[in-house]
């Protein structure tokens, strides 16, 4: 987790040459087994000067079998522009922090096994003249304790940026600074306890959110996890974010990380290994800016913790900037 929070501090200093954001599906593949699942895959790319890049995504690579693995990954990628800058090639390659749950052994309960690999990654992207493009990517993952897969995905994005012609970024892009410091966000949505059953619940959570820097933003917060069969959890969280603002300012797009501690658990955590209330939170988020005070906000979240209580924790809230 120290690195996803230096890796933040880093990109935040990056100058913007425009975002992009994008979505592909398609097919993964198990090198070990030939297993094949379905695969997809969000990404945030900024450009870093003409022929640079760095994007940071989340990859889910389906349900190969005995294995449910999705992970996020940060990219460097090095391109070039062909065709009047209408189309890019590029190479990239970067870590990969992964969650894989695991089939459980018989009568017992699934494994959440946490690692670090690597990701490379080939894509081709083709610009059109409305800002959308199309982009076909082949991603390799290499993992130490978990399977090695290669997936192929097909997918869209938007340049969130309105370039000064249509294609890649040439230049910098500048944007106006904004002008409140500090929001408060309650939020209602949906714990999804990570095993093989996919447990439900409700989840409420309060942030308070402050701007740090131009592109960084710092947060802290309550969560709350309702009554499953097995548990019910209350968490403290603080993230740093990595953020970037669009449509003059009404959008805005961040990721963040961080430590979430466990201040209340109806069953305790050593008799599911480790016994440690401290745990790691990985966030994306968006907002829109209803005026330039109150906004809306959603955020996906994925705690990793070390006693075999993963979840991921969906909500949707209200947000006031002072």
């Amino acid at each position: 987790m120290p690195w996803m929070v230096c890796v933040v501090f880093i990109l935040a200093a990056i100058p913007a040459w425009g975002g992009e954001f994008s979505g592909y599906g398609g097919m993964v593949q198990n090198n070990g087994m030939h297993d094949t699942s379905y695969a997809w895959q969000l990404e945030y790319l900024n450009g870093v000067g003409e022929n640079f890049a760095v994007s940071l995504s989340y990859l889910n690579e389906g349900h190969v079998p005995n294995h449910h693995r999705d992970g996020n990954a940060v990219t460097l990628w090095a391109r070039t522009a062909l065709l009047e800058r209408r189309l890019t090639l590029a190479a990239g390659g970067g870590p990969y922090l992964y969650y894989d749950t695991t089939a459980p052994p018989a009568g017992g309960q699934s494994f959440v096994d946490h690692g670090v690999g690597g990701m490379l990654s080939l894509a081709v992207t083709w610009y059109s003249e409305s800002r959308w493009l199309l982009g076909l990517r082949t991603n390799w993952v290499k993992s130490g304790t978990s399977v090695d897969t290669i997936s192929t995905l097909l997918g869209i994005g938007y340049q969130l940026d309105s370039p000064p012609s249509f294609g890649v970024p040439a230049t910098a892009i500048s944007r106006p600074e904004t002008g409140m410091d500090n929001e408060i966000t309650l939020f209602l949505g949906e714990s999804i306890l990570n095993r093989f059953d996919s447990e439900h619940s409700t989840a409420l959570s309060i942030e308070y959110r402050r701007d740090l820097l131009r592109h960084l933003e710092w947060s802290a917060g309550w969560l709350y996890e309702g009554e499953r069969s097995l548990y019910r959890r209350n968490s403290l969280l603080s993230q740093f974010w990595l953020t970037d603002s669009f449509f003059a300012d009404r959008l805005v797009i961040g990721f963040g990380a961080g430590p979430c501690v466990t201040v209340d658990h109806n069953e305790v955590p050593p008799k599911n290994g480790g016994g440690n209330a401290l745990s790691a939170i990985v966030t994306m988020t968006g907002s829109y800016r209803l005026d330039p005070r109150w906004n809306l906000r959603a955020s996906w979240s994925r705690l990793a913790t070390g006693y075999n209580q993963d979840a991921d924790v969906i909500l949707g809230g209200v947000g006031y900037r002072f």
